[in-house]
This record gives C-alpha cells, sequence and structure tokens, in this order.
C-alpha cells in the first residue's frame, strides 16, 4: 500500500486536509502517516530518514504533503525519496504576484488561538452540550439554531461541529414518538420555528444505528423507524421547513450544507 505523508511545524491540520483533498480523487488506498510540530532541523532530518526508510522498504517513493515555514527544513524533506508537494508555497507565491505584498511566515498562524474567535467557539460548544437532545428547552432564545428530527439521526455530532469548528449555537430536540403522534411542532419550538432545520436519515440506515445501542428492541426495528422517518418527513413539508437526509454526507458535509441553506454566520475567523 502507498504511504501519503502529512508533515508540517505546526498542527499539520492544513496539509491533511489538501492531501485528503487531492487523494480523495484517487481509487488508490493509501497508508496515512501525519506527523505535526517538525520544528528543529534535527526532527526534519529524521523525517527524511523516515520517508527514505518507507520508500526502501514498500519500493514505493511516499507522497509527501507539507508545509513549513522556515525554507530550511522544507530543503531537507524536498531532498527526500519521497514525491513531494510544497502547495502552500506555490499558492501563496501566486497571492504574493496579485496583491503585489510580500508574505509574513508565522509558525503555527494558521491554526493558532484567536482569542475571539475561541471564545466564540467555547461559547458555542457549552450551549450545544447544554441543549443536547432536549435537555434544556428554556434557552432557544439564544440559539442560531435548532435542529429537529427523529433520534439517532445526526443531530447531536453535527451540533457539536457546528459550534466547535463556526463557534454556532446550535440546540437539537428529538422528535419523540409522541411528538410524531400528535402531528405538529411541539409548544416549545413554535415561538423558534424560523430557527429550525430538520435532519432525516434513511430508515435502513436508523436502524441500523438503533441496533447498535438497543439490539432487537422496538425502537430499532425497521418498521418503527421507517414510520417515524415518514411521519417526521410529513411534518417538515406541512411546516415549510428545510431538511436534509444525513444518510451519504459526513458531519463535515452536514454542517456545510446546513449554513449555505440557512445563511448562518461563521465566527470561525
Amino acid at each position: 500500500m502507498r504511504t501519503a505523508f502529512y508533515i508540517s511545524d505546526g498542527t499539520a491540520i492544513t496539509s491533511e486536509v489538501f492531501g485528503h483533498a487531492t487523494l480523495s480523487m484517487f481509487p488508490v488506498d493509501f497508508n496515512h502517516k501525519t506527523i505535526p510540530f517538525v520544528e528543529t532541523v534535527d526532527k526534519a532530518q529524521k523525517i527524511k530518514e523516515l520517508i527514505n526508510s518507507t520508500a526502501q522498504s514498500s519500493g514505493e517513493k511516499p507522497l509527501v504533503f507539507f508545509t513549513f515555514v522556515n525554507p530550511v527544513l522544507s530543503d531537507i524533506i524536498l531532498a527526500s525519496d519521497g514525491v513531494c508537494y510544497d502547495f502552500l508555497s506555490y499558492s501563496s507565491e501566486i497571492v504574493k504576484r496579485e496583491l503585489k505584498v510580500a508574505p509574513v511566515p508565522k509558525v503555527h498562524r494558521t491554526h493558532s488561538i484567536h482569542e475571539a474567535t475561541y471564545d466564540f467557539r467555547i461559547d458555542a460548544v457549552n450551549y450545544a452540550l447544554a441543549n443536547d437532545d432536549g435537555a434544556n428547552v428554556k434557552d432557544y432564545e439564544k440559539a442560531d439554531i435548532i435542529l429537529v428530527g427523529v433520534s439517532r439521526s445526526g443531530k447531536t455530532p453535527t451540533s457539536l461541529y457546528l459550534a466547535l469548528q463556526y463557534g454556532i449555537k446550535a440546540a437539537n430536540y428529538p422528535m419523540t414518538e409522541d411528538d410524531l403522534e400528535k402531528g405538529a411542532l411541539p409548544k416549545c419550538l413554535l415561538p423558534f420555528k424560523h430557527k429550525i432545520f430538520g435532519l432525516t436519515i434513511d430508515p435502513e440506515r436508523l436502524s441500523a444505528i438503533r441496533q447498535e445501542r438497543m439490539a432487537n428492541s422496538r425502537y430499532a426495528s425497521i418498521r418503527q423507524c421507517r414510520i417515524e422517518v415518514r411521519e417526521v418527513e410529513m411534518l417538515f413539508k406541512k411546516n415549510k421547513i428545510a431538511y436534509l437526509n444525513s444518510t451519504k454526507f459526513s458531519v463535515e458535509e452536514i454542517s456545510a450544507k446546513i449554513i449555505s441553506e440557512t445563511d448562518l454566520e461563521r465566527r470561525k475567523y
């Protein structure tokens, strides 16, 4: 199996994102290795040796995606037996020509703490935890969005991702069997209908998820899942609530689609 390295003098998140995005276009399996905080010549030399030994043992050159502020470290990695991609330097050179301003490299700048946005995110995470799964319905005025759907349709992970990644305060409310039998939105949600976004899921996938939690239960039966999904989608349509089927999407994709459809304000930067 071909090896892909993601290396940086910081968190290596940027090299991972660009590297994974590039490799996802190719139907090839990779052995992924992420190596953050390569901040000294000694560390860079050791990583170079690791790349070289990987190439020798596998008989194939590893793909190496890296970002370094220090050009000395870049030169060490570039001298390895890997196939190297220094996309950050390439991109910054293009931007430099357009802006006519020289870049001012700084280690850890990309993912370092910016106090205002960091505080936004921590506050949003605390809000998501306190308002998870309908635990607190008295604080919805502070919500940026309220995710609604049947149990296990992806509400909690999406709420937390929106909070941690974008500083968005997301509450979530589970539509229970009793709620669905009434065929109307719960009273606690009515004043905040403009904040509601629905999540639904294919019944087969929902049943499989619930089986892991409560195997062979009525709650996890395919019949019950089909009924709940059908009724919650009818409720969304009746109330003209935008909703998304989460079955085939990652939490990152679900969150991005929600932001796109609702024009939520990101507090990331």
